[in-house]
């Protein structure tokens, strides 16, 4: 990923995330558990968080295909201390959003699959230079 597709991932992140109340962190990662971007999170904590998340985005989605649920949208896990909200973002990239409980569920989630929309939509636009001929 290039310094200005970061940057741009960064910029969706903070704009969108910022707003929510007890906001620690972000991390954008790929559905094999690469950290793609993350916000506000050090490096390895956010490769952690992102190699342990991805376990658990998986599993939701066998579940749903199991049981015919289509498409997760979210998932809350809710700790003594803490909240983290994990959200696809299109087909290929997950975001998971650390909160303290400061954060209103409502205002979390909302964000988060907003957040992830936003992502998606532009993380699976083709550069001009790889656009397909019409």
């Amino acid at each position: 990923m290039t310094t200005t597709t970061n940057d741009m991932i960064y910029s969706v992140l903070d704009n969108n995330l910022s707003r929510i109340a007890g906001i620690q962190g972000a991390v954008l990662l790929s559905n094999d558990g690469i950290k793609l971007s993350s916000y506000e999170l050090g490096r390895e904590q956010a490769e952690r968080i992102a190699a342990a998340s991805s376990g658990i985005a998986s599993t939701m989605k066998a579940i749903s295909r199991e049981v015919d649920g289509g498409r997760v949208i979210r998932q809350l896990v809710e700790m003594d201390d803490c909240y983290l909200c994990i959200v696809g973002c299109g087909e290929g990239s997950t975001l998971i959003v650390v909160t303290s409980r400061k954060a209103r569920l409502g205002e979390l989630g909302g964000e988060a699959v907003r957040t992830a929309q936003a992502l998606g939509e532009w993380l699976s636009t083709p550069d001009r230079g790889q656009a397909q001929p019409s």
